[in-house]
């Protein structure tokens, strides 16, 4: 029933009882220089307890010493332990990851401009003559911009995927090497490909503008 009434709560993806001989056994697999002591022992020390494991999006600090304030609340709780110095300090370090992440993003963003937009005014340049030639054979402006516009997006398109893929690399070698980590959602990561695309459609939209009025 305990279990039952902690996995009801909405942070709570599972809770699992460990029995006092479940805990003496995986004491003994996991602290190996211990073995030999652990072997030794007449009377099991461990107690039973409850593993709690939260949702991702709720591993942060608040929501884990919420949790365990709550689960003081249960007669049956003596103690709760969860590292609180280690959870501040990861969560310490997301936040940080997150901010240099906005920042570092923002210069990507950018610097994607400056280069589409380069590349679009060297694509232009280089087609003034074909431009010219469709200006007099009556095609507007808005008819010339088009396929500026459209290599401008795809590129973009490209860097947001480039971007997504890059980002799945690196949270794949942190989930092996040092901690659990959260991916994008699929509304996020669709929502980078899609910012990328609207940059480089924007940045080839001010790039070709202000360049077809000089052919």
């Amino acid at each position: 029933m305990a279990v039952k009434d902690i996995e009801a709560f909405p942070e709570v993806q599972s809770a699992t009882y460990v029995t006092e001989d479940q805990a003496l056994a995986r004491a003994r697999a996991e602290l190996v220089e211990f073995r030999d002591v652990l072997q030794e022992l007449e009377r099991n020390p461990l107690p039973a307890s409850l593993e709690v494991k939260l949702k991702p999006g709720f591993r942060d600090a608040d929501h884990v010493n919420d949790v365990a304030d709550r689960l003081r609340g249960f007669g049956f709780v003596d103690d709760v332990r969860f590292g609180r110095d280690w959870v501040e300090k990861l969560d310490r370090l997301r936040q940080l990851a997150a901010a240099v992440g906005l920042v570092v993003g923002a210069a990507f963003a950018v610097v994607a401009i400056i280069i589409i937009g380069t590349t679009i005014r060297m694509a232009v340049l280089q087609r003034s003559r074909e431009i010219a030639i469709m200006r007099l054979v009556g095609a507007t402006d808005g008819f010339i911009r088009r396929p500026f516009l459209l290599q401008g997006a795809i590129k973009g398109m490209l860097g947001g995927l480039v971007a997504v893929g890059l980002s799945f690399a690196a949270y794949t070698l942190i989930n092996r090497w040092l901690f659990h980590a959260a991916f994008f959602s699929r509304e996020q990561a669709s929502a980078i490909v899609a910012f990328g695309t609207l940059i480089g459609f924007f940045g080839s939209s001010a790039s070709v503008g202000r360049h077809l009025r000089r052919v």
